[in-house]
């Protein structure tokens, strides 16, 4: 029987060459790794040669002192070398050669002949100052041993390592060099700088500051001009926000956090940076779009980190928190923070579009309410500015969201110049509740169902090309954008209204209630009609308890009617109480400089008479007629033409009051000024002859209108009125002649004189108190309304003379 076969295959010819060819090349291998290691070992072998002798050179005893030798030494020296040596036994030689060995015997010249002790106290210092100096020992090159695969000869298996040579970074020895000279450098500049004088101080830091502007110019323009490369100079702007010199920290972090600013608003996009996905990151791009893509990166994070810093520095105002280093004082953290504010300010209002506008608002809105008057000024004006220039509605929401949340947390003790910014909110339009039910989106576009059950497949094939022309239809009208900013609009005065209605219910007796009153005023045409049972019984209520001032009373008037000439109109509601209120209160109006309050009554005059006139009676309007005519006589010129227009625009509305340009009585009954009730008080029984005292009034405009309104307000003819006075409303009149545009400088001339001045009347009739005391009604200076109504119809008579 035949062996087994065995199963190991075996080696080919090629195969055996390959082996052939491992053998010799390790042999190789081998004969040099022996080579190196017996290079290595001679190498070592030198090294501690060298060393000891070395070494030895370094042991050898040498004199530290050494002494200039007297002649007579010199000689004895001469006289010892010329003896000859066999007179000295070997031990007594062995003896003295032990000896020059010793330690002891290198402190000092054993050839001299001085007193071993001479200098004892010199050797002594000189010993002391050796071993004050730092001793150098010589550094060796640290080696990495890299251990290698081993191999395997006709010895047994040979392990292999190599050695690397660790070069240390030169800037752990710049930093151990800083550290052994930090000391002796703060040493020696303290001494330089308390030598200095005061003037040279100044002009250091003159100094000082020109080389950090022109740093700063250096790196800003450099970013300006190519932000896709240079975006990492930021960041150096950035560490001189951390200036640790005290005599310029203060100056040099203001001009830097300005200059951030511009840069910003300069490099900036005009849209929202989002953060790449991983997906997006580990695509590959074209070179241009990664470089966009590292700039974009580069520029959020900057900009972030740049926000932390302001909103750092505003902290550490707010808790007046000391620093590790003295560099800036607590006096000076007022001065940075409003710096670091107005760039927050100036952030918010250029970049609305881009990242961490929110976070902008967050810091800036319980700034409103600061303390300190300057800072609270600052905010509430660029939200001002925010809310008057914001198109879309986005971050008014965002504000205003934010400022429900302040006043909510700070329990309604919070500043009225809050409340009052949202005044400039560009609202005109918002979706009610209402015309969400009857204007809602009605199905327009079928289900594939629906297509399949009723249409046969031509048919939805026509429908599917209808659809979607419809909404590219729908996208060129931006009809899209229009929806997106009523939704906003609707949104931003619900949160409005809720702050307004909570303030109204929780909170009555707070100095925010004028600032409510007034907004209500401004937004109540947005108003939802189911909350006007609710807010009218709330104003009369105000009204009736008497805690409000004439202006709150004027607002409250002002938000009903309207309330009631807009949506409340389809309401079946008569408010003669207001009606009432506001003609008890025209009398005790402020006659003196600051007469704003008339544009509320011009406001509420036009929603109460012209707009109502059929809900209106005639004896209520004439009464409002003759009251406003009174009240001409004792306001500033501008407020006279106000009024006097409202009366011309009542005239109009209401033809029948021509009964007061007649000097017969109409009915029974005398007039009774001193009612406060325009229905019972019985107008139609008077004239108007104020008018006749107003024609003759300095104001050019006051006597025209008063000329136009005794000839009963005709539209043609010679007593009717130009372009420029007729197609103008109260309010605009009033503007127009404000008495800030306004100059009374009557000359004084001798009372014998009939000269006329540019005014029309004569000069002479007024008297030198009298004309002080014109001046100061002018100027807005009486001391009270009484004395300023005496003033104003003394002027008045002395003008009918």
């Amino acid at each position: 029987m035949a062996p087994p076969r065995s199963k190991k295959r075996r080696p080919t010819f090629r195969r055996l060459l390959k082996t052939s060819g491992l053998k010799l090349e390790n042999k190789l291998n081998n004969r040099r790794n022996k080579q190196e290691n017996v290079a290595k070992k001679q190498r070592k072998e030198h090294k501690k040669l060298r060393a000891a002798v070395k070494d030895s050179a370094i042991r050898k005893p040498r004199p530290l002192e050494t002494y200039r030798k007297r002649p007579e030494e010199e000689e004895d020296e001469e006289f010892l070398e010329s003896l000859p040596t066999d007179m000295m036994e070997d031990d007594d030689v062995q003896q003295m050669t032990a000896m020059a060995r010793h330690a002891s015997f290198v402190t000092r010249d054993l050839s001299s002949c001085g007193p071993v002790h001479g200098g004892k106290k010199r050797s002594a210092e000189v010993m002391r100052g050796h071993e004050k100096v730092p001793r150098k020992l010589k550094r060796t090159e640290e080696k990495e041993v890299i251990h290698l695969l081993p191999i395997k000869d006709q010895r047994g298996v040979v392990l292999r390592s190599v050695e690397r040579v660790v070069q240390k970074q030169p800037q752990e020895e710049e930093e151990e060099e800083e550290d052994d000279t930090a000391e002796e450098l703060e040493v020696e500049i303290e001494p330089l700088e308390e030598a200095l004088t005061s003037e040279q101080r100044e002009q250091l830091r003159v100094h000082k500051i020109n080389e950090r502007r022109l740093c700063i110019a250096r790196l800003g323009s450099a970013v300006v001009s190519d932000p896709y490369s240079n975006i990492k100079r930021v960041k150096e702007m950035r560490g001189m926000l951390m200036e640790s010199d005290p005599s310029v920290a203060v100056t040099v972090r203001k001009l830097v956090m300005v200059s951030l600013m511009e840069i910003f608003k300069d490099v900036a996009p005009t849209y929202r940076i989002r953060p790449l996905t991983p997906e997006e990151k580990a695509s590959k791009v074209k070179k241009d779009t990664q470089l966009i893509r590292d700039f974009e990166e580069g520029l959020v994070s900057q900009y972030k980190f740049y926000l932390e810093d302001l909103e750092q520095t505003i902290k550490d105002w707010k808790q007046q928190k000391k620093k590790r280093s003295q560099a800036v004082g607590f006096q000076s953290y007022l001065g940075l923070a409003q710096v670091a504010i107005r760039c927050l300010c100036e952030l918010l209002l250029a970049l609305p579009h881009f990242n961490f506008h929110n976070n902008i608002i967050v810091v800036l809105v319980p700034l409103m309410n600061d303390a300190e008057p300057q800072v609270s000024g600052i905010c509430c004006d660029a939200f001002r500015k925010l809310f008057q220039q914001d198109k879309e509605g986005g971050a008014s929401l965002a504000t205003v969201r934010v400022i429900s949340g302040l006043v909510k947390s700070l329990n309604f003790n919070v500043r009225p110049e809050v409340l009052k910014t949202l005044l400039c909110l560009r609202i005109k339009e918002v979706q009610m509740k209402k015309d969400i039910e009857d204007t809602a989106p009605k199905k327009k576009f079928m289900n594939n169902k629906e297509k399949k059950k009723k249409l046969s497949r031509m048919q939805r094939k026509w429908k599917k090309a209808e659809e979607k022309l419809e909404k590219e239809l729908l996208e060129a009208e931006a009809s899209e954008s229009k929806d997106k900013k009523i939704k906003l609009h609707t949104e931003t005065l619900n949160i409005v209204f809720l702050i307004y209605f909570r303030i109204l219910k929780k909170a009555q007796k707070s100095v925010l209630l004028p600032a409510v009153l007034e907004g209500l005023a401004n937004f109540a045409h947005l108003i939802n009609l189911e909350f006007f049972d609710d807010l009218l019984n709330v104003l009369q209520h105000l009204i009736q308890s008497g805690d409000l001032t004439n202006r709150e009373s004027l607002h409250c008037i002002q938000t009903v009617f309207t309330i009631l000439s807009g949506q409340g109109d389809v309401l079946n509601i008569d408010p003669l109480t207001f009606y009432s209120q506001l003609y008890r209160m025209l009398p005790r109006l402020h006659a003196g400089g600051p007469n704003d309050d008339i544009i509320i009554v011009l406001r509420c005059l036009d929603a109460m008479l012209t707009r109502r006139r059929k809900q209106v009676s005639l004896q209520r309007a004439m009464a409002f007629v003759k009251r406003l005519g009174v009240l001409s006589l004792h306001v500033l010129p501008n407020a006279s033409v106000g009024l006097l227009a409202a009366g011309r625009a009542t005239v109009h509305a209401f033809p029948k009051c021509d009964f007061l340009l007649d000097n017969e009585v109409q009915g029974s009954g005398f007039y009774l000024p001193e009612l406060d009730e325009p229905e019972h008080c019985n107008a139609q029984n008077t004239a108007l002859w104020e008018l006749h005292t107003l024609q003759r009034h300095f104001h050019p405009v006051v006597r025209r209108l008063a000329h136009h309104l005794s000839h009963g307000a005709p539209s043609d003819g010679s007593a009717s009125l130009g372009v420029d006075l007729s197609r103008r409303s109260p309010v605009e009149l009033f503007n127009v002649y404000s008495v800030k545009d306004m100059t009374f400088n009557p000359p004084i001339a001798p009372p014998a004189s009939k000269k006329k001045d540019r005014f029309g009347f004569g000069a002479a009739l007024l008297d030198t108190d009298l004309q002080r005391r014109a001046e100061s009604v002018l100027a807005g200076t009486v001391e009270s309304d009484l004395d300023f109504t005496t003033t104003r119809l003394q002027l008045v008579h002395a003008c009918d003379g």
